[in-house]
């Protein structure tokens, strides 16, 4: 029986995986992504939730939602990396909690426009994994299997 929990968090468009700029982020849909997920946490132990949203105010919530359930994190703030101080602040919290915080992207965005290459999560994030595709998720989940406490 799994005893690790982690919810893994998607931001704004990846919900569009498989048609948002295929060249950029593949075929691969988000329900692809929840068998890869699935899959890669079953091998390890761990006891996943996927999630994807939107808005930025759910994301927050479910930031402090691991912080109360002590649930490791895998987020890809998507384009809330670049900006947003609120899922940040959330995300320190999560750090701060003594939970492993790893942030993903399914590109290299030092490799895109100038505006993706900075990260306000990264600071606060246990670990960054980005240009690995969706195989970045399974990396991810790795880390949190032998860096949970």
């Amino acid at each position: 029986m799994s005893t690790t929990g982690v919810l893994v968090l998607n931001g704004p468009n990846l919900g569009r995986l498989g048609t948002r700029e295929p060249d950029v982020y593949g075929h691969a849909t988000h329900d692809d992504l929840v068998a890869l997920v699935a899959a890669a946490a079953e091998r390890l132990g761990l006891d996943p939730e996927v999630r994807q949203s939107d808005d930025e105010a759910d994301i927050v919530r479910w930031l402090h939602e691991a912080v109360d359930t002590r649930r490791h994190v895998v987020i890809n703030p998507a384009a809330f990396t670049h900006y947003s101080y609120a899922l940040r602040d959330a995300a320190a919290l999560v750090s701060g909690a003594g939970l492993v915080l790893v942030e993903v992207h399914i590109s290299n965005p030092h490799g895109r426009e100038a505006f993706r290459r900075h990260s306000v999560v990264s600071p606060v994030a246990t670990g960054v994994i980005a240009g690995f595709g969706l195989d970045g998720y399974r990396l991810a989940l790795d880390a949190v299997a032998r860096h949970a406490a």
